[in-house]
Order: C-alpha cells, then structure tokens, then sequence
C-alpha cells in the first residue's frame, strides 16, 4: 500500500513539474514585510525536481518580501479552456494548473547565475542563444538571479 502511494505521488509530481514546464508564467507568491500577501507571474525555469530560477533587478518589492520571509508558493496553469457543454446545459472549464512550495534564496555564485540565466534563455529565446555570452558580460553584474528550492513535491490538477 505504501508503495502505491508513493509510486502515485511521483506519477503526480512528476505531472506538475510537466505544467510548470509547460506554463509561459508561474505566479510566485509571497509575503511582503507587513504580512500582506504579494504574487507575481515571472518566467521561471526548472533544473531539476527541486530547483526553479527567476531573475530580476537587483532591487524592489519581490527581494523586500524575500528578505523578510524566503517562504514562496508556486502556481502555475498551462492549458485553460473555457467551454459551455450544451449536452449538460453547463459551463464549465478545462485546465492544468500545478502548485508547489519552496524557499528562495538569491544566487551569489557567478558560475550559478549563469547556469540560471543560460537555463532561461534556453528555455524562452532558444533562437538568440549566440547573443548570449555578449549579454552576460555587458549585464551579469546588474541582475539578480534567484534559486527556489522546493520544500515539497509539487501536486497537479486537471480537468481534462
């Protein structure tokens, strides 16, 4: 029993990592220094089952509430579909959507932030990729790369 359970927990992991994958967005949500909430979409990009990267500025509201609190959630939907299913006489919605926690920490480690930033270049601008090293030297200094490690298997959702 106990096996099955873990084999269906990875089959499920590994469904949302898919919709991460996937999704041109995932919000990042996260708590500002007054404990109001913030969430924000950011291209983020996956290295392995326990590793996303996002980048940004070297300074505003998102490092602020990762300063004060690196607990983030992740949610993230690849396919939605609105649809009226006349047969039913019903509105309803298709989707895949996936959600996971994590903790974030900005990269200090140059060969890291490159790593990062060659990730989401790859992964959004796959065709620009011979600009890449050029871009690094004129602006790695001014960006920030941040790492989220997840905390959790990530669970998906779906309705077909």
């Amino acid at each position: 029993m106990k096996a099955m359970r873990k084999a269906r927990r990875q089959k499920d992991a590994e469904w949302a990592f898919d919709v991460f994958d996937k999704a041109p967005y995932v919000t990042v949500s996260m708590t500002r220094p007054d404990g109001s909430p913030y969430g924000v979409p950011l291209n983020l990009v996956r290295k392995d089952n326990d590793t996303f990267y996002f980048h940004c500025a070297e300074e505003g509201e998102k490092l602020d509430c990762l300063r004060h609190n690196p607990v983030v959630s992740l949610s993230a939907v690849s396919k939605c579909t609105p649809k009226y299913e006349e047969e039913k006489n019903n509105f309803t919605e298709y989707f895949h959507s996936a959600i996971a926690l994590g903790k974030a920490e900005i990269v200090e480690d140059d060969s890291e932030k490159i790593e990062a930033l060659r990730l989401l270049c790859t992964r959004f601008l796959p065709k620009f990729m011979d600009h890449f090293d050029e871009a690094i030297q004129r602006s790695l200094d001014i960006t920030t790369v941040v790492r989220i490690t997840l905390t959790e298997p990530p669970v998906g959702k779906c309705k077909p």
